[in-house]
């Protein structure tokens, strides 16, 4: 971004900015006049948030905040508590919300407690340049210090705890005349319109018209957009720790560090918490402007802008919200249906991601039970709690066994390796024999070669193959295809875990021979992401090439004139598997979907597709007893001849592979459905580029 702080340097020489309170003298008609200036650092709006289409999923309104001038706003504390405890009344008569952040609060039964998983804000509260107590001190300690500090002793108890929390937020966030505090956001017309018509009682209470984010649809993609929030102590000391570093690191001039501090983060400042807003920030955050206000002799104030704050970039995501809305209904609708008909005791759940198999970029990515980011921090509290744990991202976060959608790396083993040849053929009578162990499959398929053993999931025949190939060249090329290893998008992803002999040493334990024979199969250690199953369809589908996923397809400027940042397809491993054996993997999932199990889901399907499902067990421990359930998955791509889009999908607890198979196919029905036509947003479309 040099080329945005060279611009904004010139700014501040040509306005000769300085941010501190000046008072300018002169001669007026009565031969002494005065007037009192205060630049005052304004936050600009944050960028808005796009959908591959151009369709708007995140964006900026307008509305009201209250805040404290301190040019104006008395001094004397007990002038101050009137103020504040008459704005707390009014707020909450008219079911406005003010910002209370101090951690110590009452609790259900009346208790002074300190707020739960505040311990930082706990430990600024008691520190010796603010209360100066004990790390023991309690919750009612911290209560009786701020009663005293801030005068409060007339007030009833609940009342002063409301009091203090705005005084000592004003004292937290360093309010003087150059940064205003802001005692609540988003307020309603109506209680503006109180506080201005009374005024001379409120001195120094002004309304400003802030920006606040905006949902098109809080329940599209909640897990991958995120949130924005109040930077929290921790984000804003490692923020100002990043900028101490930043500046002794360069030679900057002096007003290309001015400019840097002038857009520091204060601790004021709303953040991007999670998802893309959170992985975004950098782009997202607009330029701090300034705002002078002048008062003169009489009193009388205005403001003007010296500097205008300037929006953040529009981040046009991969996503297309069409098909992320078919993908979490039908992911949904599929969950509810295999729910009705369980008797599992566990929580059913699921994810879905769709990946484009020539340049990674992710279609659809959704993850079942979810939420609406409208409601995140009104339901924050009952969200933790709810059943299905809706706050994880089942995409990214969690983490399963693979099953038999495993066989196809196995197999693609045992052919690039030379161990087996596609008309080697192997006899399962349900049973294999390995030393003194019996592993067993699901059915007695006689002789049968690799491309049938995909199609019918033949257990047996893998155990051979793993038998041949051994752990490590398996391995190799489980790794070439992404397996256990961070597929790149912009948002936190867990890694998994690939089975074998470095993955054993790690946890101080010793691989068996027989272990091979579990993992080739889906079992042992293997744990894979739902992102990563994805994207090894992929790479099979498109000729062995791996591309990093990604959830930003390009960063434009506020206005859309120019392009910021555009993602090129960026391949992390050229595989090197042949074309034939690739052919013959692929053959065997095109019968899973013509003539195997997944034949009636994808029948109405107008391209071929090719499939591999895979069914896991799971036992979890609930209230005492281990319950059973089965993990059903899916990894497909289409069409088969040229592939397009891959799909992988979820389904927690309740059912078999075979039944996911319907969440794919209704998003391809969409996705080709849809493919050709023009969308309502095409207009919008030419600008995102």
């Amino acid at each position: 971004m040099n080329y945005f702080i060279v611009f904004m340097a010139v700014i501040l020489v040509v306005y000769g900015i300085v941010l501190t309170a000046t008072v300018v003298s002169g001669d007026g008609e009565d031969g002494n006049s005065s007037v009192s200036k205060y630049d005052v650092v304004v936050e600009a709006p944050r960028g808005e948030i796009f959908d591959r289409n151009g369709a708007t999923i995140v964006s900026n309104r307008q509305g009201n905040s209250i805040e404290f001038n301190a040019a104006v706003f008395p001094s004397k504390q007990a002038d101050r508590n009137r103020i504040i405890a008459a704005l707390i009344e009014l707020c909450e008569s008219q079911n406005e919300e003010w910002i209370d952040n101090l951690p110590v609060i009452y609790d259900e039964n009346g208790n002074v407690v300190f707020e739960e998983e505040r311990a930082t804000d706990i430990k600024n509260l008691k520190h010796k340049n603010m209360l100066n107590l004990n790390s023991y001190a309690t919750a009612e300690n911290c209560l009786d210090a701020l009663i005293d500090m801030y005068s409060l002793e007339d007030y009833d108890r609940v009342t002063a705890r409301k009091i203090a929390s705005v005084c000592y937020e004003m004292w937290r966030t360093g309010y003087s005349v150059t940064t205003p505090y802001t005692f609540a956001r988003d307020v309603s017309g109506v209680t503006i319109s109180i506080i201005k018509e009374k005024s001379e009682f409120f001195r120094g209470v002004d309304a400003q018209v802030d920006t606040y984010r905006e949902f098109t649809d809080g329940t599209i993609a909640p897990h991958i957009i995120g949130v924005t929030g109040i930077i929290s102590s921790e984000e804003y000391d490692r923020n100002q720790k990043e900028l101490s570093e930043d500046i002794a690191n360069n030679n900057y001039t002096e007003n290309e560090i001015e400019l840097l501090e002038m857009n520091a983060y204060s601790l004021t400042d709303y953040v991007g918490k999670f998802g893309i807003e959170g992985a975004m920030e950098d782009y997202l955050r607009g330029s701090k402007g300034i705002r002078t206000l002048t008062i003169d002799e009489e009193g009388n104030m205005t403001s003007d802008y010296s500097v205008v704050p300037e929006q953040g970039n529009s981040v046009i995501l991969t996503i297309d919200s069409g098909l992320q809305r078919v993908a979490q209904n039908s992911l949904e609708k599929r969950i509810l249906e295999l729910t009705s008909t369980s008797e599992s005791e566990l929580d059913a759940a699921g994810a879905v991601v769709v990946v484009d198999v020539d340049t990674g970029e992710i279609l659809a990515s959704a993850s079942y039970p979810s939420y609406n980011l409208s409601e995140y921090f009104d339901k924050y509290n009952e969200l933790v709690k709810a059943d299905g744990s809706p706050l994880i991202n089942r995409v990214l976060q969690s983490t399963y066994e693979p099953g038999s959608t495993m066989k196809l790396s196995t197999a693609i083993s045992g052919l690039e390796s030379g161990s087996l040849k596609q008309d080697d053929l192997f006899y399962c009578e349900s049973v294999f024999q390995y030393y003194d162990v019996t592993f067993s499959c699901l059915d007695s398929h006689g002789n049968i070669n690799v491309v049938k053993a995909i199609e019918e999931s033949c257990n047996v025949f893998f155990y051979n193959v793993s038998n041949l190939v051994g752990i490590d060249i398996m391995n190799d090329y489980s790794k070439k295809l992404g397996l256990g290893q961070k597929t790149g998008v912009e948002l936190s992803e867990s890694s998994g875990i690939l089975a074998g002999r470095t993955y054993r040493e790690s946890i101080g334990s010793t691989w068996q021979m027989g272990d091979t024979i579990q993992a080739g199969i889906g079992q042992s250690d293997n744990l894979f992401t739902i992102i990563q199953l994805a994207n090894y369809g992929a790479t099979i589908a498109n000729g062995g090439t791996r591309y990093r996923c990604h959830y930003v397809r390009s960063i434009m400027n506020a206005d859309h004139s120019k392009v910021i940042f555009s993602a090129e397809p960026e391949i992390l491993e050229e595989t090197g598997i042949s074309p034939q054996t690739l052919d013959i993997i692929k053959q065997g999932m095109l019968a899973v979907t013509t003539t195997g199990s997944c034949k009636s889901a994808f029948a109405n399907i107008t391209e071929r597709v090719g499939a591999k499902t895979g069914t896991t067990q799971v036992k979890r421990i609930v209230d005492g007893k281990t319950v059973k359930g089965n993990n059903g998955l899916n990894v497909s791509f289409a069409p088969f001849d040229e592939p397009e889009i891959a799909i992988a999908v979820i389904i927690e607890s309740v059912d078999s592979g075979t039944a996911t198979a319907t969440v794919a196919a209704d998003i391809y029905e969409y996705y080709f459905s849809t493919k050709n036509q023009i969308s309502s947003s095409q207009q919008t479309n030419q600008l995102l580029r």
